[in-house]
């Protein structure tokens, strides 16, 4: 009899924790999370599945609260993404502790998937993107646009928006001077006139110019862009230059405008301010906005600091920057980091290398929308050349190079908190 009461109480135990184990937190510090990418797959998967998720700013790591539900668990066990079941008093006082005006703490609902689209040509596989690489990896689902949409305005169907490593300068990402004669430089090149031709345009410049507007509108409008690499500085330099030819023969078959620089118009950029264009077709650059030729730092110290901001006063520079450590490995690429001092003065750097005093990490808002630009083409690969293999994540499933991508794909997701700095 006492055997069976035993047995009764057990169960009645078990049964009273499941019911009360209400939460299921995923954990972002650096010591528990096996996965840190698979996790924000986990969270917007939660979001488009209607359930309730909330982001625990700068708690172990930037975690993640989500209702306790079977099918979360079970896609958890799937991804081999750590999670901790919490009963609603513990949930409840990790909370307070958050709210507590003396923690540098703060709880962001998330309120929806966002819709995702990815600017980048046809034909291109995930890995030539490290975008298009972390999303695939974290299994969050995305579209892919390229200039007939965007000038369709398809992009009132997307919330966020990705531009892959685009030249919107109409000068064919500036490989001239070491590709001219490799064969997918002359297809790239013969594709992206011949649809320029088709959608209207005289010249591939005068396309790339109409889409760069036309994402510019999107996020005037209160969408948010996300750039990497060569589309950052080629995207304002293109949006200066607008009427004005800056591209050699080689590129667009005629001379570019006489003294094109003195008539750059900054106002109208996002980011940038009183840059040089190079103007000289065999250099691999744009302008002095980046800076690759110009810094020298070592390999074993190219790191960059992730700038710390109040969570409870400044709550989107605090969810861009979530992370289990403030130091972020460096990576190159055709656009590195970005000159300090040719950054607008509304822009907030997010990331920078003090050795240099360069910018790798910067956001800002335009209009009703926001804009974050970050240095590089492959956080996990620090000198990607034309032609390298594709970057494994499962090799790399706590990069905080590619968490700092995916913070920036569930900020629309946020309930926004006005700033109050």
């Amino acid at each position: 009899m006492n055997y069976i009461k035993t047995i009764f109480l057990l169960v009645g135990l078990l049964y009273f924790s499941i019911v009360n184990a209400n939460f299921i937190l995923l954990p972002m510090d650096e010591s528990t999370q096996k996965n840190h990418l698979k996790a924000y797959g986990i969270t917007y998967w939660a979001l488009d599945k209607q359930f309730k998720a909330s982001w625990l700013l700068n708690y172990r790591g930037g975690s993640f609260l989500l209702p306790d539900a079977s099918e979360i668990r079970k896609e958890c066990q799937i991804r081999g993404v750590s999670f901790e079941i919490l009963s609603d008093a513990e949930m409840q006082s990790i909370l307070a502790e958050i709210s507590s005006p003396s923690q540098n703490t703060e709880t962001v609902v998330l309120e929806k998937a966002p819709k995702i689209a990815v600017y980048s040509p046809p034909g291109k596989q995930p890995w030539d993107d490290a975008v298009t690489m972390v999303l695939t990896y974290a299994e969050i689902p995305f579209k892919v646009v390229y200039d007939e949409e965007v000038l369709s305005d398809q992009l009132l169907l997307y919330d966020w928006l990705h531009l892959h490593h685009e030249d919107f300068t109409g000068q064919y990402g500036k490989f001239y001077g070491g590709y001219r004669n490799a064969p997918w430089y002359i297809e790239q090149k013969k594709d992206a006139e011949a649809l320029a031709a088709k959608l209207g345009f005289a010249k591939v410049s005068q396309d790339k110019l109409a889409v760069a507007k036309k994402i510019r509108d999107f996020v005037i409008g209160g969408g948010f862009m996300f750039a990497m690499c060569s589309a950052t500085d080629s995207f304002d330099i293109a949006l200066a230059a607008e009427g004005i030819d800056i591209c050699e023969p080689m590129f667009d078959g005629d001379d570019s405008e006489p003294n094109y620089q003195s008539k750059i118009d900054y106002r109208k950029t996002f980011a940038f301010k009183d840059f040089i264009l190079e103007r000289r077709p065999e250099r691999y650059e744009f302008s002095d906005i980046d800076m690759t030729e110009k810094r020298r730092i070592p390999f074993e110290k190219d790191y960059f600091t992730l700038m710390e901001f109040s969570a409870k006063w400044d709550v989107i520079p605090t969810m861009l920057c979530q992370n289990h450590t403030q130091l972020v490995k460096g990576f190159m690429g055709q656009t590195t980091s970005f000159d300090s001092n040719l950054i607008k003065s509304s822009v907030l750097t997010l990331g920078k290398n003090e050795l240099n005093d360069e910018a790798r990490y910067i956001h800002g808002q335009k209009g009703k929308g926001f804009f974050t630009f970050y240095g590089g083409h492959d956080p996990e690969d620090y000198q990607h050349r034309v032609g390298d293999e594709p970057t494994v994540l499962d090799l790399h499933p706590n990069s905080p190079g590619f968490r700092l991508i995916l913070n920036n794909v569930l900020f629309p997701a946020a309930r926004k908190k006005p700033q109050k700095t």
